[in-house]
């Protein structure tokens, strides 16, 4: 059998051929299998939807080719690479299996893999090299590659009794093991163990079974469990502890004392560092306890009663220290000692503990602490860009400027802000230590930093290039290996205007009220026209991020006003702009561009009657505005792309924020001379959002996905990187323009936001279900392992999240059919909801009730209407278009409707509901962002009376612990808005119990007696 791939021939053996039994869908009684089965397919294809009464799974028989790992992974890569070029169309499968191919490469790339030994059935242990995903943003994307795996990839007969999380566990893992193995085979690493006995050296028996083709751990019985515990507490080591610990241990390095610096002629490699070592209480403020003072007297009351009575403080700090031995053998030095208060590091080690050990004790939970010059700009020698406009631009008010402007460049080697000539780098690099010391400050010098220098200068003379060229260039860094970082920008004339580090009211001029915009742009509106308009001049993109509410559609308006009326006699009239936006606030552009901007022609673009090819073509030269969605910009693509457009505008842009999605690949195709993206929350979860919102406003500008997460996500989310944070922003922030509500002189017109928990009881019939999912979860999770652990603990979250809900939630109850009995009376939160609904309803006040949930939706307007006998609307993700807008204007008009119900995805952005003075979170989505994006429906520009916010929480339950864990702890909240709630799947089971379990005050006495 013969792949060609890319112009490449795989074969493989016919022996390799073999049938593979699957479990595939069938009709009635027809014998063959019917794909069309399933209802995406059916319905892409225009095909009746079967009956699922009729449809049933049987053993089918396929003929298969049988791949080897590493021969799968270069496969499934490779036709993930075509997939993604849009070359060829891949099904849902190997989507998934190529998605999957290019997590494990990611993996290996950043060397995010560690050895580790198992045994199945009794049978020999085996060496394997496994992924290493101690990672709060690793395990949120693998989390959601299991969700995405298609039901096909579950099919095989023999693997029915498996689930998702088990089939992708042990496909990363073979993967994984096959690629390093045949690293290691290239290498011939296996020399290494030729000349010893693997049955007299545990270490060697392990490597026997890692290196080569040859799996088995050479090694007698005798020695499997002291082999496999050693192995096994190695891994501890490098695993950082489960939970929020409330006692970490903390190295600090400092640096050698100034009177030894002051010496004269002081060989600085012969200096010594102390590295000192301590016990932190995580409270807030924390508290650090020395070795000195934890050996002399125990550390302190509180210090005593957190490590508990079965141990010491200095059980605590010695067992501490002997897990960091495990990482870093150095240590072993410090252990020898009766009472160990720390550690004397020459400069060349105390260099390699600041490069290399101290990134893995962090991640292994140790708390490290260096001086602060660390990893700054001004620590390392660079090289610093100079720019400066060419002499035509400077001599010549009309040249046209933006990104493909030249530029005059050059370099300068550079320490923090200090310029270096390459004669005094010489010196330094000739010194010989990796640490000097120049004036007050010390810098790291690598041994090749003269020669870097030197040919990075000869490579880069200077000269002309465009901003464009010059910015990447600035931002990316040189793509040859061994580069010197480029540690910032200087520059002159209107190229400082653009990117210089002054506010938007001093750098650009102040652009009036455009004469037909039918209203009054507030004060920060008006400069956030300006900057628009700026930015238009010089053909940037522009991200404007300001708050929810703060009227970013009116100043996007605003500027297509603007830039018609100043070219309107100039014989250069725009192009029509493309506004992409949610199909849920469409309608609301619609109203918006007619209410302020009744002059401007628009076309939507919806709807199974849209316009394509050369008809759309033609419409957009008679429109100023072609409004569509999403969704549709891939599906007519190929229409789209043929229009040059003056700008292509991003409503919502946060939609894009996963880059290799089709949507996102052809949003970036299309043509435009201008890109702004429209977007309250710039970045919700993590840096690679905000990388793919500025890959589309300035393509290139950040280099590519990899490049800036190694270069800017990985130490500022991993390591809180403050050079690199500062770096980043310098970066961004001429073309970022956020403002919030509370910031002085924005919306200070804007009435308060009032914020209250209300704690409620669980009703009896809520608890017994909760005891009940909370003891099979933890009976489940400590027979589990791994990825299905994970997966385990993961659905019994959402299933305790539905019993604080609603009993009739959980066990998934028709709402139809329930609606005879009393509902509310069932659940803690229903009774307080309707509580706190009569008392605004008395008063004529008009509430918002968002919830995760449709079903619980559904069960929210069966208790409304059972209660105030009035039909609430609901919104949510099955909503057409038109009957959105209906629901949205009713609600804003009709005094008649006073309660609301909002799926939180659906309705938690682009809906103007200011009619509402109450918003109620029924069920929690413990993500701060995406609650106050929900919150500002109701608080934003035009609402007149308090917004009061109410969260229900369950007492005694999940929802309360996290609850008290985000407001008491800041840094497990800034946590879980970057993961989700994958920190608890990382919990030992008896944290778990400790978080879920019911408290006393969960369950309402008086109710239950």
């Amino acid at each position: 059998m013969k792949i060609s791939l890319n112009g490449s021939v795989t074969e493989h053996d016919s022996s390799n051929c073999s049938p593979l039994v699957l479990m595939l869908p069938h009709l009635g009684s027809e014998q063959e299998p019917r794909p069309d089965c399933s209802l995406r397919l059916a319905t892409a294809l225009g095909l009746d939807i079967p009956d699922a009464n009729e449809v049933r799974l049987q053993p089918t028989t396929v003929d298969s080719v049988r791949l080897n790992a590493w021969d799968a992974l270069t496969f499934l890569v490779d036709l993930d690479r075509l997939g993604r070029s849009g070359n060829i169309l891949l099904g849902h499968d190997i989507q998934f299996w190529g998605a999957a191919a290019r997590f494990v490469s990611e993996l290996l790339c950043n060397q995010r893999f560690v050895p580790t030994i198992i045994q199945r059935e009794g049978g020999p242990l085996r060496g394997r090299w496994v992924p290493w995903l101690a990672d709060g943003e690793l395990l949120e994307r693998l989390e959601l590659l299991a969700a995405a795996m298609p039901p096909v990839a579950l099919a095989a007969a023999d693997s029915s009794n498996q689930d998702r999380w088990t089939v992708l566990e042990q496909a990363l893992e073979s993967m994984t093991d096959a690629a390093i193995r045949r690293v290691l085979i290239s290498e011939d690493y296996g020399e290494a163990i030729d000349n010893r006995d693997p049955d007299q050296d545990r270490q060697v028996a392990w490597l026997a079974g890692l290196l080569g083709d040859e799996t088995v751990v050479p090694c007698t019985r005798d020695n499997e469990v002291e082999l496999l515990r050693g192995a096994r507490m190695w891994l501890g080591g490098l695993q950082a502890p489960a939970g929020d610990r409330a006692v970490q241990l903390c190295l600090q390095l400092a640096e050698p004392l100034e009177g030894i610096l002051d010496a004269n002629e002081v060989d600085l490699a012969s200096v010594t560092w102390p590295l000192s070592f301590h016990l932190v209480v995580t409270d807030e403020p924390p508290i650090v306890v020395g070795a000195n003072q934890i050996w002399a007297d125990g550390g302190g009351g509180r210090l005593v009663e957190l490590v508990g009575s079965e141990q010491t403080p200095g059980d605590l700090l010695l067992a501490e220290l002997a897990r960091v031995e495990r990482i870093w053998p150095r240590m072993k030095k410090a252990l020898e000692e009766t009472n160990p208060v720390g550690l004397d590091l020459s400069t060349s080690e105390a260099h390699t503990f600041l490069r290399e050990i101290r990134p893995i004790l962090q991640e292994a939970g140790v708390e490290v602490l260096v001086p602060g010059w660390w990893g700054t700009a001004s620590s390392r020698i660079g090289v610093r860009m100079l720019l400066d406009p060419t002499s035509e631009d400077q001599n010549n008010a009309n040249t046209p400027l933006g990104l493909a402007s030249l530029v005059d460049y050059a370099w300068e080697i550079s320490i923090g802000d200090e310029s270096v000539s390459l004669e005094e780098l010489r010196r330094l690099t000739e010194s010989g230590g990796p640490l000097v010391r120049i004036g007050d400050r010390w810098v790291e010098v690598r041994a090749d930093d003269f020669e870097r220098a030197r040919t990075f200068l000869e490579r880069h003379p200077g000269g002309q290039m465009t901003l464009g060229e010059a910015m990447r260039l600035a931002a990316v860094g040189d793509e040859d290996e061994g580069s010197l970082p480029i540690s910032g920008v200087r520059c002159s004339g209107w190229i400082e205007d653009l990117l210089g580090d002054d506010s938007d009211e001093e750098r650009n001029i102040d652009i009036p009220q455009p004469e037909l915009f039918k209203g009054t742009l507030r004060p920060y509106q008006q400069r956030g026209l300006s900057w628009l308009a700026f930015l238009d001049r010089f053909g940037l993109g522009a991200c404007l991020a300001d708050d929810m509410g703060l009227g970013k559609t009116i100043q996007l308006i605003a500027m297509l006003q603007h830039e018609r009326a100043t070219r309107a006699n100039t014989g250069n009239p725009p192009r029509a702009t493309l506004l992409v936006c949610p199909m849920s606030v469409m309608g609301n552009w619609c109203r918006e561009i007619e209410r302020f901007a009744p002059e401007l022609r628009f076309q939507v673009q919806h709807g199974i009657d849209r316009l394509t090819g050369d008809a759309l073509k033609q419409k957009a030269q008679e429109v100023d505005v072609v409004i569509t969605t999403y969704t549709l910009v891939s599906r007519d693509r190929e229409s789209l792309h043929e229009i040059e457009w003056e700008r292509v505008v991003l409503d919502e842009a946060q939609h894009i924020k996963n880059p290799p999605t089709k949507q996102a690949t052809a949003i970036r195709s299309l043509n435009a001379r201008h890109r702004v993206a429209l977007t309250g929350t710039p970045v919700e979860n993590r840096l690679s959002e905000l990388w793919s919102i500025i890959e589309f406003c300035l393509p290139g500008f950040l280099g590519s996905q990899g490049d800036f997460r190694r270069r800017f996500a990985l130490p500022i989310e991993r390591h809180s990187d403050e050079n690199m944070t500062e770096r980043l922003r310098q970066l961004v922030g001429p073309f970022i323009l956020r403002r919030l509500k509370t910031d002085s002189g924005v919306a200070d017109d804007l009435p308060p936001l009032v914020e209250t928990r209300q704690h409620v009881p669980l009703t009896a019939e809520q608890a017994q279900l909760y005891d009940q999912v909370v003891e099979d979860m933890l009976k489940k999770v400590d027979e589990a392992t791994g990825i299905r652990r994970r997966g385990l603990v993961l659905s019994g979250l959402v299933k305790l999240k539905q019993i604080c809900n609603h009993p009739a939630h959980f066990l998934k109850e028709n709402h139809k059919e329930v609606g005879g009995a009393k509902l509310a009376a069932r659940s803690g939160k229903s009774i307080r909801l309707v509580e706190m609904l009569e008392e605004a309803l008395a008063t004529g006040d008009k509430a918002l009730v968002f919830t995760q949930y449709r079903q619980m939706g559904h069960l929210l307007s069966t208790i409304i209407r059972q209660e105030f006998d009035v039909d609430p609307l609901f919104l949510h993700g099955g909503t057409p278009q038109r009957k959105r807008d209906e629901m949205i204007e009713r609600f804003q008009e009709d005094s008649s409707v006073p309660v609301f119900i909002l799926s939180l995805k659906a309705g938690g952005v682009g809906v103007n509901l200011t009619a509402a003075n109450h918003v109620f979170h029924y069920d929690r989505w413990w993500n701060p962002a995406v609650e106050n994006q929900a919150t500002d429906r109701a608080f934003r520009i035009g609402q007149t009376r308090t917004v009061n916010v109410h969260k229900m929480i369950t007492n005694g339950t999940l929802e309360e612990r996290i609850d008290q864990m985000i407001e008491q702890k800041s840094d497990l909240a800034k946590r879980i808005i970057g993961t989700g709630e994958a920190w608890l799947t990382e919990l030992s089971s008896s944290q778990l119990r400790e978080v879920l379990s019911l408290r006393d005050t969960a369950i309402d006495q008086e109710a239950s007696a």
